[in-house]
């Protein structure tokens, strides 16, 4: 009969053997070796993407409602995005558009950063985000055609669908509105809940960059 010894000396050639069998098996096929070393990176990821602690959004403030007021193309130039507020203006077809909550679209480092602070009525009937487009004094827009007229006129809607109006643009030696409380604290465009301006700024950009 064999002894203990023996029979844990069988024992562990056997599990040797198998070991080795399958050592064999698994890396005489290059096929399975580039498997595993592709599971195991596989792996490795995912365990290291479970470590690292991911960045908590930072919520952004809201700025309180700005109240209406009429400017002129120099006032105007003020809300560019650039004070401590971070205000972005800008003026279509001479209504003057808070579009603070866009900001990512036409604050600085944005793709119409051209337009912040800017009456941007020329270039959207141009489409077109070049700043020769736009004029440091007022623009009557008398001498665009029809088809661009009504191409400025649809950026026009999409912008009173999607930001409050909060003036006029006005012409040289024109007086403002007094606007009153009532008026400031009501939405201007009649609509409390305005989008988050964060879809369909887009195409104006891309058009563009067809075009040049």
């Amino acid at each position: 009969m064999a002894s203990n010894e023996e029979e844990l000396q069988s024992g562990g050639d056997g599990y040797t053997d198998m070991f080795w069998n399958i050592f064999n098996e698994v890396f005489s096929n290059p096929l399975n070796v580039i498997l595993l070393a592709i599971s195991s990176f596989l792996f490795y990821k995912i365990m290291t993407s479970r470590q690292t602690p991911r960045p908590q959004h930072v919520a952004e403030k809201e700025i309180p409602r700005m109240k209406k007021k009429d400017m002129t193309i120099e006032e105007l130039r003020k809300y560019d995005g650039t004070d401590e507020d971070g205000r972005v203006c800008i003026a279509v077809n001479g209504k003057i558009f808070d579009v603070t909550r866009g900001k990512q679209f036409y604050g600085p480092g944005g793709p119409y950063a051209v337009f912040a602070g800017r009456d941007a009525s020329r270039a959207l009937a141009l489409f077109t985000v070049k700043e020769s487009a736009l004029k440091n004094e007022y623009d009557d827009l008398s001498d665009l055609t029809s088809a661009e007229m009504s191409r400025m006129q649809e950026w026009e809607m999409q912008f009173t669908e999607k930001y409050d109006i909060v003036g006029k643009l006005l012409r040289d030696g024109e007086q403002p509105t007094e606007y009153t409380d009532s008026e400031d604290e009501s939405s201007p465009n009649g609509d409390t809940d305005k989008s988050s301006g964060k879809d369909g700024d887009s195409s104006l950009h891309k058009d563009d960059t067809k075009s040049q």
